[in-house]
């Protein structure tokens, strides 16, 4: 793992990702390896770029990840706040001028993600006093007390907005699984460093949200899509998140540090990473999705969902004594080895088909690819004591 984050993956983002001329990191390197000139900076991208090589440095003390966060930090600290009316802008010109500036909660999480593992890393008081700063954006305008639940996006001066979707594929529901899980992600990270109550309550409500609301109790899988009353259609079972989410509210419940809370977690946890399983296939690998309504299946073996595959079984070996999963982790493990890590160029690939043919159409970095899912699988192995 140590040498896959090394000579892999964060190398691959300071020696090519690294933008000398305009400051921060590249926009977008696509999947030939070619630079965009002139691509838009995402708000997920450059949080993510911070949370990795701030998590990276505190796992390792490599001075090298200390200076690539620093500049993540400033890039983000000068060109997505929102001065004027807080949280973070979705997206930025190659300049670093405002470009999309609606308030989308999950990029907000995800700058929480990324500061709060700084200060972590650091005890940097300017990072934790942002994420703060950023968490009381989230509860004071995201946050609905009538029907509970964060609400997906809002303009930027936090008023309703009509497109509320993080990207083309997905529907357009006031609630999302996604969203609420990489909330719960953020404010548990938080916690460990800044033991506030109200935070401590918005994470176990959380933890109630999704046990009693988005776990479906007889699949056991996670649905995906909801409106302002969590009514929604359970439509869509996405094997990488069901697997992502067991690992991530069991470390939430264990990070609370409450016996009887993880007692009522642990069975739904097990739950969750059983359902996922569906979606494993004879070769170690994931697939995707499944639509219930069509019966078509996304069969794309991506990069994140190997990562999160690999990292829930691990949990599952831990934790729960399960042999099994050990052994799925491992042979999971070595599909993504042979498959998707690019030794040639560095980083991985998005993903490849069933046949086996590699997707060179998907950015080897961009908007949505980030060096989180595969970095954090490297640290968390790297971590734990199992």
């Amino acid at each position: 793992m140590r040498d896959v984050l090394d000579h892999n993956i964060l190398n691959y983002w300071i020696d090519h990702v690294t933008d000398h001329e305009d400051g921060g990191y590249y926009g977008e390197i696509d999947g030939h390896d070619h630079l965009v000139p002139g691509a838009e900076k995402g708000a997920i991208l450059n949080a993510r770029i911070l949370w990795a090589f701030s998590a990276a440095y505190r796992v390792t003390g490599n001075k090298e990840y200390l200076k690539a966060a620093d500049r993540a930090k400033a890039y983000i600290l000068d060109y997505f706040i929102d001065r004027q009316y807080g949280g973070v802008y979705w997206s930025v010109d190659a300049k670093g001028n405002p470009l999309d500036t609606k308030k989308q909660t999950y990029a907000i999480g995800f700058t929480i993600y990324g500061m709060s593992e700084y200060a972590r890393a650091t005890g940097d008081k300017e990072a934790l006093k942002c994420a703060i700063a950023l968490y009381h954006d989230i509860e004071d305008h995201a946050y609905d007390a009538r029907n509970n639940g964060y609400i997906e996006a809002l303009t930027r001066e936090w008023q309703p907005i009509s497109d509320m979707r993080l990207s083309d594929k997905d529907e357009n529901g006031s609630r999302t699984m996604n969203t609420h899980l990489h909330i719960i992600e953020p404010y548990t990270n938080l916690y460990r460093i800044w033991k506030d109550a109200s935070l401590e309550k918005q994470i176990r409500n959380l933890l109630q949200i999704f046990t009693t609301t988005i776990f479906h109790p007889s699949s056991y899988h996670l649905d995906l899509f909801f409106d302002d009353q969590w009514k929604g259609k359970r439509n869509i079972q996405s094997f990488g998140h069901d697997i992502e989410a067991s690992w991530l509210l069991h470390e939430s419940a264990l990070t609370l540090g409450d016996s009887s809370l993880l007692t009522q977690i642990q069975p739904i946890v097990k739950e969750i990473a059983k359902a996922a399983d569906e979606g494993l296939q004879p070769d170690g690998s994931m697939i995707y999705e499944r639509w219930m309504d069509t019966g078509n299946i996304d069969r794309q073996r991506q990069w994140w969902v190997m990562c999160e595959t690999i990292i829930g079984h691990i949990n599952l070996f831990q934790y729960f004594n399960d042999a099994e999963a050990l052994d799925i982790a491992l042979k999971c493990w070595e599909f993504t080895k042979s498959h998707l890590i690019d030794y040639d160029h560095g980083e991985w690939h998005w993903s490849i088909d069933d046949n086996g043919v590699v997707n060179l159409k998907d950015d080897k970095a961009g908007f949505w690819k980030c060096p989180y899912h595969n970095s954090r699988m490297c640290l968390e192995l790297i971590e734990r004591n199992f």
